[in-house]
């Protein structure tokens, strides 16, 4: 008598074993509707409160630069139309225009002033040992973290007329000349010192950014440039500068709008006998406009020419920044 051995019946061929230790495979379709929305959901939050904090403001003072408004009128609300006339007043005056071009001087100057110094200490840390970076990288974090205004005091005692430190040892170097000296005085002594002033506050973000990016620079680069019989200087024009470069455009192009806004330091030091009328920043005279003239929509309008030359120099710092990372 012969048995039959009855199999199970199946449907398809059987699944191969899956291997131990592997990822399954996602199922096939693509990520879900709601997956798509949640990165835009998540800066939701964020962009409805830079709308606010930022966006009304702006809204605000744009409308403002467009009426004749006294502080009378702000408080009551009275303001009264007067379409592009405060624009047409301010472009028109020669000391706007001799303010503006004061202004883009000053803020060139503290740029380059900043990113060379920047640059220069970056490539120090580099250099020192572990202990003596650290001391310098806490000394640099402390300088940034002072106060505008405790810095410009300091600044204004080191270049007093009688007890300031710059003076008495210029004083001591021979150069009698500067003995009882007036910084504040001339309008380009004044705005060296503020400057200075400036410079030594953003000095430390830059350098510690800079020497951030020149840690990422693989050494074999400098290694095989010295093989093949490079200068320090060669290394760092044909290295250093094109790896860091978009780091280089970034803090421009943020050292660009600091700078130009400036405003503490040049406005303390003329409080402390400066001249004013020649050492006026754009966001001082939109200020003394606003304030001492009792115009606010002239000052809103010059206000609004600020932000625009501002938004200019910021698309050509992305512009560039953009091509330097694609290259």
């Amino acid at each position: 008598m012969s048995t039959q051995v009855m199999m199970p019946a199946t449907t398809g061929s059987p699944a191969p074993p899956q291997a131990r230790g592997t990822i399954p495979a996602p199922p096939r379709g693509g990520r879900g509707k709601g997956s798509r929305t949640l990165p835009y959901l998540l800066l939701l939050p964020a962009a409805v409160l830079l709308a606010v904090v930022l966006g009304y403001p702006i809204v605000r003072l744009v409308g403002l630069s467009l009426n004749r408004a006294k502080l009378r009128d702000l408080v009551k609300g009275t303001e009264s139309w007067n379409n592009f006339a405060n624009y047409t007043a301010i472009l028109s005056d020669a000391t706007f225009w001799a303010v503006l071009g004061r202004t883009i001087v000053f803020a060139a100057a503290c740029v380059v002033a900043t990113m060379v110094l920047g640059m220069m200490l970056a490539l120090l840390l580099a250099k020192l040992g572990r202990v003596v970076r650290l001391i310098l990288s806490i000394s640099l974090l402390m300088a940034w973290s002072t106060p505008q205004v405790t810095a410009t005091q300091v600044w204004q005692w080191l270049f007093d007329t009688r007890y300031g430190l710059v003076n008495w040892a210029l004083v001591r170097a021979g150069l009698t000349g500067f003995d009882n000296h007036s910084w504040l005085a001339a309008p380009a002594s004044l705005l060296t010192v503020a400057g200075a002033a400036v410079v030594w506050g953003a000095l430390p973000f830059v350098a510690l950014t800079l020497y951030a990016g020149r840690t990422q620079i693989d050494e074999s680069l400098y290694e095989a440039a010295g093989m093949d019989g490079a200068t320090p200087w060669q290394a760092f024009r044909s290295i250093t500068v094109p790896m860091l470069a978009p780091i280089i455009t970034m803090l421009a192009a943020l050292s660009t709008i600091w700078d130009f806004r400036v405003f503490t330091q040049v406005y303390l030091l003329q409080q402390a006998g400066g001249i004013t009328s020649e050492t006026n920043l754009i966001s001082i005279h939109a200020y003394r406009t606003s304030f001492s003239g009792n115009d606010f929509g002239s000052g809103a309008a010059i206000s609004v020419v600020m932000v625009l030359v501002l938004a200019g120099f910021s698309i050509f710092y992305v512009r560039r920044m953009l091509k330097e990372v694609q290259s």
